[in-house]
Order: C-alpha cells, then sequence, then structure tokens
C-alpha cells in the first residue's frame, strides 16, 4: 500500500455507511502501524458494524500480531448480543485479547462514541440528533482521548464476560 493511501482519512461521516467504513478504516490503520491497543467506545455498540464480516477479519489479522488489546468501553452490553450475534461468536474465540468494560453510572452518560489507538488514529461520532463524525491521524487529539478514556477505565469494572454463568 502506498503512503498516500495509508496517510488517507476516509470522508467525513455522515452516514450509517460512512460510519462503517471509518470504523474499518481505523482498524486497518491501526494494523498498518502496528498498534498495540485499540479502544473502542459507545453507550452501547447497538449501531456498530461489529456483524460485517470485513470488520471482524481486519480485527482478526490486527489481534494476530503479537501483544494486541482490544479494549470495548460501554455503558453497558445488553444490545451486541441481539444485534451482533456473529461478534458475540467471533469473541470466544479472541476472549485472551478483547477485554469490555463498563464505567460507574456517575460516568457511563458522558461516553463518547469513538476509536482511538496507542497511535494518531482517531475516529469520533458527534454528540447529536444526527450522524455527525470524522477519522483522522491526529495524535494530540488520540492522546488526549486516550488520556479521559483512561481515566475512565480506571473506574470501571469488567463487564460483557464470553460466557454467561447458569443453570
Amino acid at each position: 500500500m502506498d503512503s498516500q493511501t495509508e496517510q488517507a482519512a476516509p470522508p467525513p461521516i455522515e452516514t450509517r455507511a460512512d460510519f462503517d467504513a471509518a470504523v474499518l478504516w481505523a482498524v486497518q490503520a491501526a494494523t498498518r502501524r502496528g498498534a498495540r491497543r485499540l479502544l473502542m467506545v459507545d453507550r452501547d455498540f447497538a449501531g456498530w458494524p461489529f456483524g460485517r464480516p470485513e470488520l471482524l477479519q481486519a480485527l482478526q489479522t490486527w489481534l494476530r500480531l503479537p501483544q494486541r488489546r482490544l479494549v470495548l468501553l460501554a455503558a453497558h452490553f445488553d444490545e451486541v448480543p441481539r444485534r451482533h450475534p456473529r461478534f458475540v461468536t467471533w469473541r470466544r474465540d479472541w476472549a485472551h485479547a478483547v477485554e469490555a468494560w463498563s464505567p460507574p453510572p456517575e460516568l457511563a452518560g458522558e461516553l463518547p462514541t469513538l476509536v482511538i489507538d496507542d497511535g494518531p488514529v482517531c475516529l469520533q461520532l458527534f454528540p447529536g440528533p444526527q450522524l455527525r463524525g470524522r477519522a483522522a491521524l491526529n495524535a494530540l487529539e488520540a492522546r488526549r482521548w486516550r488520556d479521559g478514556i483512561d481515566a475512565v477505565l480506571q473506574q470501571s469494572e469488567a463487564a460483557f464476560p464470553v460466557q454467561t454463568l447458569g443453570l
């Protein structure tokens, strides 16, 4: 892949298809750049493209690299099994590298929708009734988000177990 393609971010996010493409771009950019940690944050991940085979393949390609960690942070994960059964099944094979966390209730309402890595990859949806956002390679913005999310993660509890216990 040439460096111009590698540097290019997707266009502004204005539709669900734009968001889906931007999430895929963020994972692929993290893979190309050798990012070790990828943070995905949302209130409930209901509208994410976790059921798309191309995204799961991109995540798998990235996770096959050594010492990779996918960190999911959500107020709750109730919608994930209902809306993304393919992701739930896929996650079982990658449980050793995928963490899921939920913040305390007082912080849950403030969760942004974003994807950041440990480098410059930053994808953010803006709050509001319309789907709007942007994806970019911006190290300063990614660091600012990472610092804020890491502070929330320190107060969060493990969530969304790979297997639920029951009788």
